[in-house]
């Protein structure tokens, strides 16, 4: 067997026990030298193979535990995707552009369906709104980042699609992680952010899915690149 791909032989064989109910949630594998004995390979194997699995959403690792199986475990299955991809931000901050780009596909497709009228506004998005408002007024740019960020994931969570709003929470949570860096490059005001909210809003309450979905890419792709301009400053290029 190549040797490059001795993982990928413990990933099938593990995966395949836990989606066939052998391995349930909750139970723990053995640990890593005993999967290397068991199959014959080295620890380092053994760890590129949980890894993959975590990434997977089979497994759930901590430091000093045996890899636990997460199959079917929801909020379990996200943490272990949202920690690979956080992994992914530390070696390069420019998955960060990848991720807003999820988001943006997300959340087009989600102010759509609520402006076809799909599901009913959750309160919270203006709530979300209000405070938003409020920090206007008081030109308080930390809690505008806050009050911005749960308006977005309000608006997931009104279509009650539990994963979707677990994930897209996620990858906000990632994402706000990098927010607080790009205040320190010139970006709109925050009159006309909340100027760009209101007009999403607008558009979804008077039902016009197109212009809603306009509005709402333009808005992330504005956001995106702001991002990039902070990351770019962040390595000291300009």
């Amino acid at each position: 067997m190549d040797r490059g791909k001795l993982h990928m032989h413990i990933v099938a064989d593990i995966e395949a026990r836990i989606l066939s109910g052998e391995l349930q949630v909750g139970e723990r594998l053995p640990s890593e030298a005993e999967i290397g004995r068991m199959f014959g390979v080295s620890t380092r194997s053994v760890r590129e193979a949980l890894q993959v699995l975590e990434t997977k959403g089979l497994v759930r690792r901590k430091h000093g535990e045996r890899a636990e199986v997460v199959r079917d475990d929801v909020r379990g299955f996200m943490d272990s995707l949202v920690a690979s991809v956080g992994a992914l931000f530390a070696k390069d901050a420019d998955y960060l552009v990848q991720a807003m780009d999820v988001r943006r596909m997300i959340e087009v497709d989600v102010i759509g369906r609520l402006a076809a009228g799909e599901s009913a506004l959750a309160s919270s998005v203006m709530a979300a709104l209000d405070v938003m408002r409020q920090s206007v007024t008081n030109n308080d740019f930390a809690r505008f980042t806050e009050a911005d960020a749960a308006f977005h994931r309000a608006l997931v969570q009104s279509l009650g699609n539990e994963i979707l709003s677990s994930l897209h929470g996620n990858l906000h949570t990632l994402i706000a992680g990098v927010i607080k860096v790009s205040s320190r490059v010139p970006r709109k005001t925050l009159k006309e952010g909340l100027s760009e909210h209101e007009q999403i809003l607008s558009l979804v309450v008077s039902g016009d899915i197109e212009g809603a979905r306009v509005a709402m890419r333009e808005h992330i792709i504005n956001s995106t690149a702001y991002l990039e301009q902070a990351i770019r400053k962040s390595k000291g290029v300009e």
